[in-house]
C-alpha cells in the first residue's frame, strides 16, 4: 500500500469508445503494467490480428480472453500518480457497471467519461453520465479519446466538448467544474505525455487531469454508521462485528446500538490489520469487541450506531431508480432482491409513483402502470423483514442501492424518503 491518499476511480462511457484502451494506456505509462507484460499481451494480439488491441486487453477480462490463455488478470487495478493511490473499477458492460458502483467497497469518488471524438455523444454515453450523476458521483473529468481519428483537429473537438456539455448540464453537472481533455489513446498523445500534435491544447494530460480531483472529505462530523459484514464469536473476548466505518467515528468505551436488533453493548476494543486502534474513521475496515451482545443478535446487513442517535429501521422507503437491465417490465408487487450497504432482502415495489424524463428530470407521467429499461420512476418500497435504510441526503452510503433478479442488475437507486418502523 501506498502512503499517498486513496481514491476509486471508475471509466465510464459508450462502448467502443475506448475505455479499456485508455485504462490499459495509462496503466502502461505509469509502468503498473510492465514492458514485459506488455509484450506479452502484443504477441498474443498478434496472433489475433488486432494489432492495436494490446492496450484493452490489459484490461479485458472476458472468458474467451481468458480462455486463450491471456494469463494477465487485470480487473481491479492500481496505479500511482504524483497525488494519488488509485483503484481502478473498470465498468465494461452495463451490468457489471452498475453491480460495481453499487455494491461492495467499490464507491466511486470519481469518474472519467471516456468520449470518441469522432462519434461523440452515444446512447450508453446519456445513459452512464445519468448514472453516475444518480449514483451520487459528483466528480468528473471528461476525456475526449481518438483525437487521432478525428485528424488532431480542434474544432472537432470543440464540437464534442459543446455536446457533452450541453449532456452534463440536462444531467445536473456544473460543466464550468468538468476539465475536457483531448487525447489518443492508441497512440499515446496527451495521456501521459504532451505532444505537439495537440500545439493548440495548453491544458493538462488526461494523467495529470487526475490530480486535480478532490479527496472525498471524511464525513466525521456525521452520527456513526457502520454496516456489519460479519461478526464472530472469540473465546475469552466475546463478540466480534466485523465492518467498515461509513459515516462518524468510533472509539474504544463507545455505547453502541445494533439494528434492527436493538441490543445495545459498549466499545471494548477497536482492530485494524491487527493493530489497535483508539478511533476508527470513515473508510476504516475495522474488527472491533463488545461484551454483553450474543452472536445471534449481530449479523451481516445490521448497522452499528451511537445509542444517542439509533440507525433507522424502517417499514417503508420512497426512492428514484433507473431500470437497467429487466427482460419485461416492472409493475407494482413485483419483489426481487435489493442490496443495499451489506444488506440484501427481498422488498416490494409496492407503488410506481411517477416516471421521469432521464434526460430533463421532468414527470413524464403519473402512477405509471409499468416501468422498463431506460427508465428513471420514484417509487416506494417495501422490504419484508426489518432493515436498516437512510435517506441518501442525510447518509449516502446507505441510501443507495442495486436491484437483483434473475442473476443480473436490473435496476438501481437512491433513498428519498423513509418512513421509520413503529
Amino acid at each position: 500500500m501506498s502512503e499517498k491518499p486513496h481514491m476509486n476511480l471508475i471509466f465510464i462511457g459508450h462502448i467502443d469508445h475506448g475505455k479499456s484502451t485508455t485504462v490499459g494506456r495509462l496503466l502502461f505509462d505509469t509502468k503498473a503494467v510492465s514492458e514485459q507484460d506488455m509484450k506479452k499481451l502484443k504477441d498474443e494480439v498478434a496472433k489475433y490480428n488486432r494489432p492495436t488491441f494490446e492496450f484493452a486487453f490489459v484490461m479485458d477480462q472476458l472468458k474467451e480472453e481468458r480462455e486463450r490463455g491471456i494469463t494477465i488478470d487485470i480487473m481491479h487495478r492500481d496505479f500511482q500518480t504524483p497525488k494519488y493511490y488509485f483503484t481502478i473499477i473498470d465498468a465494461p458492460g452495463h451490468r457489471d457497471f452498475v453491480k460495481n458502483m453499487i455494491t461492495g467497497a467499490s464507491q466511486a469518488d470519481a469518474a472519467v467519461l471516456v468520449v470518441s471524438c469522432p462519434d461523440g455523444v452515444q446512447s450508453q454515453t446519456r445513459e452512464h453520465a445519468y448514472l453516475a450523476r444518480v449514483l451520487g458521483i459528483t466528480q468528473l473529468i471528461v476525456g475526449i479519446n481518438k483525437i487521432d481519428a478525428a485528424g488532431y483537429d480542434r474544432a472537432k473537438f470543440d464540437d464534442a466538448k459543446n455536446k457533452v456539455s450541453e449532456l452534463l448540464k440536462t444531467v445536473g453537472y456544473d460543466v464550468s467544474k468538468v476539465l475536457f481533455v483531448p487525447y489518443s489513446a492508441l497512440e499515446g498523445v496527451n495521456t501521459a505525455t504532451k505532444s505537439d500534435k495537440l500545439s493548440w491544447y495548453s491544458g493538462p494530460t488526461l494523467l495529470e487531469s487526475l490530480d486535480t480531483l478532490q479527496l472525498p472529505k471524511k464525513p466525521t462530523d456525521k452520527p456513526l454508521r457502520l454496516p456489519v459484514q460479519d461478526a464472530y464469536s472469540i473465546a475469552g473476548f466475546g463478540t466480534v462485528p466485523v465492518g467498515r466505518v461509513e459515516t462518524g467515528v468510533m472509539k474504544p468505551g463507545d455505547q453502541i446500538i445494533i439494528m434492527p436488533s436493538g441490543a445495545k453493548a459498549e466499545v471494548k476494543s477497536i482492530e485494524m490489520h491487527h493493530q489497535q486502534l483508539q478511533k476508527a474513521e470513515p473508510g476504516d475496515n475495522v474488527g472491533f469487541n463488545i461484551k454483553g451482545v450474543d452472536k445471534k443478535d449481530v449479523k451481516k446487513g445490521d448497522v452499528v450506531g451511537p445509542v444517542s442517535n439509533p440507525p433507522t429501521v424502517v417499514s417503508e422507503f420512497t426512492a428514484q431508480i433507473v431500470v437497467i437491465n429487466h427482460p419485461t417490465a416492472i409493475a407494482a408487487g413485483y419483489t426481487p432482491v435489493f442490496h443495499i450497504h451489506t444488506a440484501q432482502l427481498a422488498a416490494t415495489i409496492s407503488e410506481l409513483v411517477e416516471k421521469k424524463d432521464p434526460k430533463t428530470g421532468q414527470t413524464m407521467q403519473k402512477n405509471p402502470e409499468f416501468i422498463k429499461n431506460g427508465d428513471v420512476a420514484i417509487v416506494k418500497v417495501k422490504p419484508t423483514k426489518a432493515v436498516v435504510i437512510e435517506k441518501y441526503s442525510d447518509f449516502p452510503q446507505l441510501g443507495r442501492f442495486a436491484i437483483r433478479d434473475m442473476g443480473q442488475t436490473v435496476a438501481a437507486g437512491v433513498v428519498l424518503d423513509v418512513v421509520k418502523k413503529q
